[in-house]
């Protein structure tokens, strides 16, 4: 997995493998298969929005807003 992908597409492809993992019925040696991919597509997305953050503070900072852009994640 490269950062290639978009952000959208690692997201989908994270949840198709949190819902393998919780179906219960993966072997072991699958299942730590499937969550070192989870690993990796999981920073691919946490890259992209820290990109992203950075991209936007940069932004505001250019027409005078001080303060940092910062993501707000989901409770």
């Amino acid at each position: 997995m490269t950062n290639d992908i978009s952000f959208e597409e690692a997201m989908i492809e994270l949840e198709k493998i949190v819902e393998k993992l919780e179906m219960g019925d993966v072997p072991l040696e699958k299942a730590i298969v499937y969550y070192q991919e989870g690993m990796k597509l999981s920073k691919v997305c946490n890259d992209k929005l820290i990109n992203v953050q950075d991209k936007m503070t940069q932004i505001m900072n250019e027409h005078g807003e001080l303060e940092p852009f910062e993501i707000q994640e989901e409770e």
